[in-house]
């Protein structure tokens, strides 16, 4: 995952506050707060690792699958695009 390296900070910063966002369940389950609340964390933190997973792979297909040589507006960059929006939306 070389190619992390140029936004390396700001991944290690998302993991850092999903990393907080677990924490916080585990104490509001030590808590024995409502069921309702812990939900809601654990929805938080899927959406947070969602995004976090939607990020490395646009990543991995515009550095690893697409063509180098590909032109913005060509059929594979669109498709790539594409790809990346159906993924956007999927984990969302």
């Amino acid at each position: 995952m070389g190619h992390t390296s140029e936004n390396r900070n700001e991944l290690l910063a998302r993991v850092r506050r999903i990393g907080g966002q677990v924490k916080s369940v585990e104490k509001a389950l030590l808590e024995e707060q409502e069921c309702s609340k812990v939900l809601q964390q654990i929805s938080a933190i899927r959406g947070a690792i969602n995004g976090l997973m939607v990020e490395i792979l646009e990543d991995e297909v515009k550095l690893h699958i697409l063509s180098p040589t590909a032109r913005a507006n060509s059929d594979q960059a669109r498709a790539a695009d594409e790809l990346i929006e159906v993924l956007r939306t999927y984990l969302k």
